[in-house]
């Protein structure tokens, strides 16, 4: 190999593939970047915001009521959703006249659920009929309550489906900001 080839392989190449390495361990276990495709998380997040996801965060905590999560359909495994975190295992979660009960209690300390009025819809989401929520498993809501496919309608969001927590819209520029 000639002296031109090596410093072509070492300025060009090897770089390239230390990009490519990185890049897919940081989207496999760090952090990712996702589109939204639907209003069902409007106010929040409209179609077409671009997202950052923390994938490693429930790594070390546990997910709390009020996170925007994103995970596999629970109906269609190659489909991501992203939805509010509304009940958390051994909860019972109810919706009375739009607003969430967990275990009989509206709920107090998270106000961006508290802001929201949620549809009476689908076989868990019956009017004055409250779901268990089971072991490792999460219901969760869109903001956009009206045209939402969530948990009202598939039921229980396993925790195994979880991906990450959605921390961060990067893009359009216009509406830059942290998610709440």
């Amino acid at each position: 190999m000639n002296d031109r080839m090596r410093y072509w392989i070492k300025e060009w190449v090897e770089p390239i593939i230390i990009a490519v390495i990185l890049a897919l361990i940081i989207r496999t276990w760090v952090v990712q970047a996702f589109k939204i495709p639907t209003g069902s998380m409007r106010p929040t997040l409209v179609e077409g915001d671009r997202i950052l996801v923390s994938k490693f965060i429930y790594k070390f905590k546990e997910p709390q009521r009020g996170d925007v999560i994103v995970f596999r359909s629970p109906e269609d495994k190659k489909k991501d959703f992203i939805k509010r975190l509304v009940g958390l295992s051994g909860e019972t979660v109810e919706i009375s006249n739009g607003t969430i009960l967990i275990n009989n209690k509206a709920v107090e300390t998270e106000s961006v659920i508290r802001e929201r009025y949620y549809y009476n819809r689908g076989d868990y989401g019956v009017k004055d009929e409250p779901v268990m929520v089971p072991e490792d498993s999460y219901y969760a809501l869109g903001d956009n309550s009206i045209s939402s496919r969530d948990s009202r309608y598939w039921g229980y969001l396993p925790k195994k489906y979880l991906i990450g927590k959605a921390f961060l819209i990067y893009w359009p520029l216009t509406r830059i900001r942290l998610i709440r």
